[in-house]
């Protein structure tokens, strides 16, 4: 099965590594480089499978991350540990700290000028009208959909049955959106994100995910998450939904 994809809901390598930080809780100016690496490699590995456009420059930061894990795993002569630590200029993370430091300024000032702007549209009696894609609200949403999808696959993967091949119609992503959305108002409104998959190939699976995102950037459906890394929820939007609602599966 082959497809295009040109989505406009990844906003680019440094909003991911953002997003990684923030979920590790950590301080940005001592980024635990292995787990950092680990956790973006994870990432893009999923984002190949989904043959985005936008890899490639996922990748360029990939190799810098790699080379900083790389630097700080060499071995520092001990008359030397002091003078390393002493001199911030030496520490193999400062470049990459002072970049995800202005990316965040600059994303923060773009956050306030589009608000702004939604501001002066109300005076004026308009209805904002939603730049084409995820706003920039959602984009961690975004992240978050892809780890879970990563971690499903992984646990499809290690559940793989030999199963008899049966031929099955390559169904569109456009078809892949109906269906979701008719499954998300069969469960009144919400279901589990994992609950949207059936047993598939991976091309299947890619397809589903293809098409949640674009319900997501279309404003068809919301993603909830009660807590860091808990279960996430699809939600029709419009529909009020109990945050703490349990369903048995």
């Amino acid at each position: 099965m082959t497809y295009e994809v040109k989505l406009d809901v990844f906003e680019g390598p440094l909003d991911l590594l953002l997003h990684l930080i923030q979920r590790l809780e950590v301080d940005i100016y001592d980024i635990p480089m292995a787990e950092l690496t680990q956790q973006y490699v994870e990432h893009i590995e999923t984002m190949r499978i989904l043959q985005l456009d936008e890899l490639s420059e996922y990748l360029v930061i990939a190799a810098t991350l790699i080379e900083i894990k790389s630097k700080m795993l060499l071995p520092v002569h001990e008359e030397t540990v002091e003078d390393w630590e002493m001199n911030e200029e030496e520490d193999p993370r400062e470049e990459l700290v002072q970049r995800l430091l202005e990316y965040k300024r600059f994303k923060e000032a773009s956050l306030e000028l589009k608000e702004r702007e939604a501001d002066q549209s109300v005076i004026f009696s308009k209805r904002p009208i939603p730049i084409e894609g995820v706003d920039s609200d959602d984009t961690y949403e975004v992240f978050d959909l892809l780890n879970a999808f990563q971690k499903m696959l992984k646990k499809k993967e290690a559940k793989k049955r030999p199963v008899a091949t049966v031929e099955r119609r390559e169904r569109t992503v456009e078809e892949s959106m109906e269906s979701v959305m008719d499954r998300v108002r069969t469960r009144k409104g919400r279901t589990r994100f994992e609950d949207l998959f059936d047993e598939g190939t991976v091309d299947e699976l890619v397809v589903t995910f293809l098409a949640i995102l674009q319900l997501l950037a279309n404003g068809r459906v919301a993603i909830e998450q009660q807590d860091n890394f808990a279960p996430l929820w699809v939600s029709e939007k419009g529909e009020e939904t109990d945050g703490t609602e349990e369903r048995a599966h």
